[in-house]
């Protein structure tokens, strides 16, 4: 359950982190700070749940397209959070593309490595535990 937590977590704070190097990078990406939470939330939610449906349609119907799944449900989930006022605004066509990119770039490298910093000596408790032998009743 406690890795289960700091999963959760790890994809909460790479939502916010892809949402704010967005907003850094990109002039017409605009993240209000009264905002910020409601976007980052809505937009993990929406990321969580639209990737295994986008990816579910793209295997069935268009499996070449399964390596944008990633960014398709990127896009997605980043149109679903511009929808709540005053948190994401983005303003152009060419913004909306790097955007997505920008933010699936970095979601996905903090997806990838932080794990390895904060679930590293977890898991090897775990597997440590799961190793010992079992006494003999």
């Amino acid at each position: 359950m406690i890795i289960f937590l700091i999963r959760a977590a790890i994809y909460i704070c790479t939502a916010a982190l892809g949402l704010l190097v967005a907003s850094w990078i990109l002039p017409e990406f605009k993240l209000e700070p009264k905002g910020f939470l409601v976007a980052t939330v809505v937009f993990a939610l929406a990321q969580s749940i639209l990737e295994p449906f986008i990816f579910r349609l793209s295997n069935r119907y268009a499996p070449a397209a399964l390596g944008g799944i990633g960014l398709l449900s990127t896009l997605a989930a980043l149109i679903i959070a511009s929808i709540f006022p005053d948190g994401l605004v983005i303003t152009g066509f060419t913004t909306w593309v790097l955007a997505s990119l920008v933010v699936w770039m970095t979601t996905t490298l903090g997806g990838w490595l932080l794990p390895l910093i904060f679930l590293k000596k977890r898991l090897a408790e775990r597997d440590a535990k799961a190793a010992q032998p079992k006494p003999i009743s």
